[in-house]
């Protein structure tokens, strides 16, 4: 299980967190290591437009471009989950980013932000992600999110509301995304870490 170090995300919580999930983890930006672990994890926090930039620089739109091509599982979060639409605008600056699925990242239209705390998930039919565990809080910390109008249909989506419904995870055969912090998120946040490691 690789969790790539970019220089964002909660790398050492992430690392921990799937450890006592009963991964094996290693933490590196060297895109050998990474590619000789079976899972690999893109961390993300702060802004869209900075994390698309330390990825770039340390070869990670080649890297996940290689690891999507063989069909190897993949887990983004929070901005690591952004990253993978087709771009994000903050502060009116537009960065495109990996364009995985189709869909804007944008400043959620809400009168408090940044989004903090505990929420309910309205759970897509069906989800592995998130089996047993339906019903459950996850913690968020986010100002922006791709709106769930704009989700991809190709795509098993999750949703969640603050002010506006957004997409708050995200299933797709070998690729899945949280827009929330299982790492953060207690009891609940550990089970989606070990339904991800047994898919």
């Amino acid at each position: 299980m690789g969790v790539f170090d970019y220089g964002s995300g909660n790398l050492h919580s992430v690392t921990r967190a799937l450890a006592a999930a009963g991964a094996q983890v290693t933490l590196s930006g060297d895109e050998n290591r990474l590619m000789a672990c079976d899972a690999l994890v893109v961390p993300g926090v702060g802004a869209f437009e900075a994390c698309m930039t330390g990825l770039r620089q340390a070869g990670g739109d080649a890297l996940i471009a290689r690891w999507l091509e063989a069909e190897r599982p993949l887990l983004g979060i929070c901005v690591g989950h952004q990253i993978l639409f087709q771009s994000g605008t903050e502060h009116g600056l537009t960065t495109a980013g990996l364009g995985i699925w189709p869909g804007q990242v944008q400043r959620l239209a809400a009168r408090r932000l940044p989004h903090m705390g505990w929420n309910r998930i309205e759970v897509a039919p069906g989800s592995r992600l998130f089996a047993g565990i339906e019903d459950e809080w996850f913690y968020f910390v986010h100002s922006y999110a791709v709106k769930a109008a704009d989700a991809p249909t190709q795509a098993m989506v999750s949703t969640s509301r603050h002010e506006e419904e957004f997409i708050a995870a995200i299933e797709e055969q070998h690729i899945c995304a949280t827009q929330f912090h299982p790492e953060k998120s207690g009891a609940a946040g550990a089970r989606l870490l070990r339904n991800w490691l047994n898919l």
